[in-house]
């Protein structure tokens, strides 16, 4: 795949070097299994919103599906694309508190999102709110992830491609919660989960196309930990924790004998599920 350059400013023309952006230095593997990540972790929430029978906040599968589409379908897939970001000639670091602290965005924002998104006391406000502020959380979780990571070159950003990438966010937030609180059936589930993910990649990448190298250029080495040493194992953790929700959600569903009741119409909540 084609890379991006960026040429540093503040040098004469005359020793002006390209410095060189790619996206993907490891060609289609890095975005290709990115968008499968998300169309999991998206597969995985909705089908366990679909099994969201109580009132509370805090019901289990609630919280399973904002695990699965913040920390799977969201977080994760921000880190696999961000294994195939390269700089040309720069180090790459990740501070580690601050990647940490995107996942938990990641989980809180969707949680939040749906918790708005299923009052029906709100009406179709809910959902919009719910939008807005899971697709502003999602946009803070990326630009925290990008702020994580520390290079020994100045990075600045095209702000009107930013606020675009913000506005892909706040859009595919409100639909991916209209997917959840509407969808039934198989292969409903499976074209709302493939939409999804191609709504999460288009936010990570239109933000990731605005970066390019600052004015400045500096040469003190970042501190930090380095991809492989930090990214790969908190990403094979989460694979792993998706896989056993999978399992587990299988075994519900297979092995269930006591079927699931329908939330009384009275309950202030969208009553989407069978």
């Amino acid at each position: 795949m084609p890379a991006f350059r960026s040429r540093a400013a503040g040098i004469p023309c005359s020793e002006e070097v390209p410095v060189e952006i790619d996206h993907f230095s490891h060609g289609w593997l890095t975005p290709v299994v990115a968008y499968v990540m998300s169309f999991t972790g998206s597969l995985l929430g909705l089908r366990c919103m679909s099994r969201v029978r109580s009132g509370s906040i805090f019901d289990g599968w609630l919280i399973a599906a904002a695990v699965a589409i913040g920390g799977t379908g969201i977080w994760v897939m921000h880190f696999i694309a961000m294994l195939g970001f390269r700089i040309d000639g720069a180090a790459i670091k990740y501070d580690v508190p601050i990647t940490l602290a995107s996942a938990l965005i990641a989980m809180i924002v969707v949680w939040l999102g749906l918790c708005l998104a299923q009052q029906r006391r709100l009406g179709n406000r809910g959902l919009l709110i719910g939008g807005v502020v899971t697709g502003l959380g999602v946009g803070a979780m990326h630009y925290a992830g990008m702020y994580a990571m520390k290079t020994d070159v100045a990075i600045g950003y095209d702000w009107p491609t930013v606020i675009l990438s913000m506005l892909i966010a706040v859009l595919a937030a409100t639909a991916a919660l209209w997917f959840t609180l509407n969808v039934r059936g198989t292969l409903a589930t499976l074209g709302a989960a493939l939409a999804m993910g191609m709504a999460v990649a288009g936010m990570h990448y239109t933000g990731m196309f605005a970066m390019h190298i600052g004015d400045q250029q500096h040469h003190m080495p970042p501190s930090g930990a380095g991809a492989a040493q930090l990214l790969t194992p908190l990403i094979v953790s989460v694979s792993l924790v998706t896989v056993g929700m999978l399992f587990h959600l299988g075994l519900t569903e297979v092995g269930g004998t006591t079927p699931l009741t329908r939330r009384p119409a009275t309950e202030n909540y969208w009553p989407t599920r069978d």
